[in-house]
């Protein structure tokens, strides 16, 4: 385990009492209110003292309540220290009237737009989707990729359309670990990587092997991936709870991250674990 406090970049809470979650009604592991007490309890042992939340897919009506809930939870747990929120960038320029409210929120730091559902591979790439991604920088918000493997060529294309935006790709990029399929996902990742306003959030791994029956040496060598193409400097550590619950508990996902980290200095170590996640933020 690593000997100092670490930051989660990727945490989710919910309550379905309080707010709309369409998708949970198919995941009934996963149907009932996530809370700060119950993160607390999955930690254990793990020192966790700053959080990312990440927007839960919430009914695109409750975007801006669900930021005003986690604003809320934030002052029973302060360790939440920025947000990811939604926000409909597929409306273009339109968006701006969403953005500026929620720009004004002091922990928002981001924008997730989930696309990984969508049958158009290249749907990122239509203009006005384009249009509001460009606009982010505007506001000093950047921009969580949550997609699967098929959707990233489209969005290395995305990246070299909005050079002012910064990115994060989440969970590695979702590859099909289950088939250990690596290509072409793994040239891709090097793809990415040569552009300098994206970063890799290693987070969601397990949930993309075979839940009942992965292994550590079947995440390796995708992990590994993510270090060879970006480095220690431009990786950062999520835990994606609750739902990697579905695959893996919090303890066991950072013991697997930390045997990856074995080799590396601590301050390759605390990039991974800390340090990139809080500049990336602009929590620091």
């Amino acid at each position: 385990m690593p000997d100092f406090p670490i930051v989660d970049s990727h945490l989710h809470i919910w309550d379905p009492d309080n707010l709309n979650y369409p998708w949970l009604s198919g995941v009934s592991k996963l149907n009932r209110a996530f809370l700060p007490d119950d993160y607390r309890q999955e930690c254990g042992v793990v020192d966790v003292d700053t959080m990312v939340f990440i927007e839960c897919d919430a009914h695109p009506d409750e975007a801006r309540p669900e930021v005003d809930w986690v604003n809320a939870q934030a002052t029973i747990d302060p360790r939440i220290k920025a947000i990811v929120a939604f926000a409909p960038l597929d409306l273009g320029d339109a968006v701006r009237a969403h953005l500026e409210r929620l720009a004004d929120v002091n922990r928002v730091r981001g924008i997730r737009r989930i696309y990984q559902d969508e049958t158009d591979t290249e749907f990122c790439l239509r203009p006005k989707f384009v249009e509001g991604v460009r606009a982010l920088s505007e506001y000093g918000l950047s921009f969580d990729i949550c997609i699967k493997h098929p959707h990233l060529e489209s969005s290395i294309e995305l990246v070299r359309k909005c050079p002012d935006t910064s990115f994060v790709l989440d969970h590695i990029g979702k590859p099909d670990i289950r088939q250990q399929l690596f290509e072409p996902w793994r040239a891709q990742m090097f793809e990415l990587a040569k552009l300098d306003n994206v970063v890799c959030k290693l987070s969601g791994v397990a949930t993309e092997a075979d839940h009942e029956n992965w292994t550590s040496e079947q995440l390796h060598p995708f992990i590994d991936t993510a270090f060879e193409a970006f480095g220690s400097e431009r990786v950062m550590f999520g835990g994606d709870w609750p739902v990697a619950l579905s695959a893996i508990h919090f303890p066991r996902w950072i013991e697997i991250v930390d045997t990856e980290l074995a080799g590396l200095s601590e301050t390759e170590a605390r990039n991974v674990f800390r340090d990139t996640a809080l500049r990336f933020y602009r929590i620091i």
